[in-house]
């Protein structure tokens, strides 16, 4: 016996049915041993029946298996870690991490070194503001740096450490570029550009004042001054009021880099032109 399926008008019929030869002519035929039912009203019905013959035959009835729920699957985006683990690599190959030593332990129990290498690794990779490099941490997986327990705060308290130590982060940069540099500093060149400033706010001892910016309109800024080899490696910066003349600050600069650098000429360049003089 077997299970057939029948149509009649719109309805399909689940029937058991047997198959025998006529016991005349030998030929094969079939008959029908019981309907079961419309094929779309069984359901649970036809389960019954099944497990009721399974019974009878003296066999275990299945049990029927709990549906199967596919797992429910989540993505985590990947932190970004090449960049930030080559610029790490640098920055310990070069000594910048002797920085260390320069700020040592705050008031605030934080690390000034980690946070100013966090700010200058974020600069190099993706640019953002003080709250734009909170953002970028959480994108990237920095060696050796707690990223958790960095804030806000931490960020421009560690900037604050950074311009009441500048003397001693300027020596420390000085003998770390030296051996970078050619032993015979024949020649050097300085020059300024002003950097426009955003903000409205007026605070004591504040650099940005209103002077003539580099496009030819007054505008509020700062005056940045850079030394730098004539292979173009920057050797000293400094940052001055936006309305400082630039020969105002020849004879400060000069005086600084020569007594970190043995330089035997120093090159004021100017747009069309070049004024050369002697250090002392």
């Amino acid at each position: 016996m077997f299970i057939k399926l029948t149509r009649s008008g719109t309805h399909r019929y689940v029937q058991l049915v047997e198959a025998y030869r006529d016991a005349a002519n030998g030929h094969p035929k079939q008959r029908t041993v019981a309907t079961l039912g419309r094929l779309d009203q069984l359901n649970t019905e036809l389960k019954s029946v099944i497990a009721g013959l399974q019974r009878v035959t003296g066999q275990t009835p299945a049990v029927a298996s709990p549906p199967v729920v596919p797992p429910v699957l989540s993505f985590d985006a990947a932190r970004d870690f090449g960049d930030v683990w080559t610029l790490t690599e640098l920055w310990n190959a070069l000594g910048f991490d002797g920085l260390r030593t320069v700020f040592g332990p705050t008031r605030h129990s934080i690390d000034v070194e980690a946070l100013i290498r966090v700010m200058v690794f974020n600069r190099l990779c993706e640019p953002d503001s003080k709250l734009g490099v909170l953002r970028w941490l959480e994108t990237v997986a920095l060696p050796g740096t707690s990223l958790a327990s960095i804030d806000h705060q931490h960020l421009l308290r560690a900037m604050d450490a950074l311009v009441e130590h500048k003397a001693e982060v300027d020596n420390v940069m000085a003998s770390l570029l030296r051996p970078l540099v050619d032993q015979d500093l024949a020649m050097v060149f300085y020059d300024m550009t002003t950097i426009r400033a955003a903000g409205l706010s007026e605070q004591e001892g504040d650099l940005r004042q209103y002077g003539m910016a580099k496009e030819g309109i007054v505008a509020r800024q700062v005056m940045l001054g850079v030394v730098q080899t004539a292979e173009g490696l920057p050797l000293w910066h400094e940052v001055f009021d936006g309305n400082t003349a630039e020969v105002t600050t020849i004879k400060g600069v000069i005086e600084k880099i020569v007594t970190r650098f043995p330089i035997k000429r120093v090159v004021r360049w100017r747009t069309g032109a070049a004024v050369h003089g002697e250090p002392g």
